[in-house]
């Protein structure tokens, strides 16, 4: 080597070259989540029958409203749930949004596995669809599109009947429960 040679520059191998990009995704996918959580929701659960006419249910917070005439709303999915063939391929389902003392009823049915309708009051609704008892709104809904979105489905909705009772929403806001301020 020369006095004006620089040393070679090290040679990332391919595998190395991949767990860096991965990673890299995987905390840009961490940031971009961050981000999002600035963003107030409310929580949801949505329930529906599966195709053997057992109760299915998840927690969901991209519940969001499309239209008045015809009256449409929208929520997502991610397309790894255990619940997403019965969600993607039913023809109703219902959304709770829930009241401001329902963070069990959230993490209830944010889990896997256990038996979630075991745990909260509930009553077949129109049809048959579970629909939980003492929420601060109900919509109930006929499926009427299903729109790929990424790693996600977009699911389009009618609204066929809906219900207030009522109390403070639970709000979901930097990955924590929330409650609004007072007036």
């Amino acid at each position: 080597m020369t006095a004006s040679s620089k040393p070679a520059a090290p040679v990332e191998s391919a595998a190395q070259s991949a767990e860096a990009s991965a990673q890299s995704k995987e905390e840009r996918s961490r940031a971009l989540r961050d981000t999002l959580g600035e963003f107030a929701t409310g929580v949801t659960v949505v329930t529906t029958l599966d195709a053997n006419g057992q109760p299915v249910g998840m927690t969901v917070n991209s519940f969001n409203s499309v239209s008045l005439d015809p009256a449409l709303i929208l929520w997502s999915i991610d397309r790894s749930s255990l619940s997403y063939a019965a969600f993607t391929q039913c023809e109703r389902y219902v959304v709770h949004v829930l009241k401001g003392d329902q963070q069990h009823v959230s993490n209830l049915f944010a889990g896997r596995g256990a038996d979630k309708f075991g745990q909260v009051k509930w009553h077949a609704g129109a049809e048959g669809i579970p629909q939980l008892d003492d929420c601060a709104a109900l919509f109930h809904c006929r499926r009427t599109q299903n729109i790929e979105g990424g790693d996600h489905t977009i699911l389009l909705g009618e609204v066929l009947e809906f219900s207030a009772g009522g109390g403070e929403p639970l709000v979901f806001h930097r990955g924590r429960y929330r409650a609004l301020a007072g007036e």
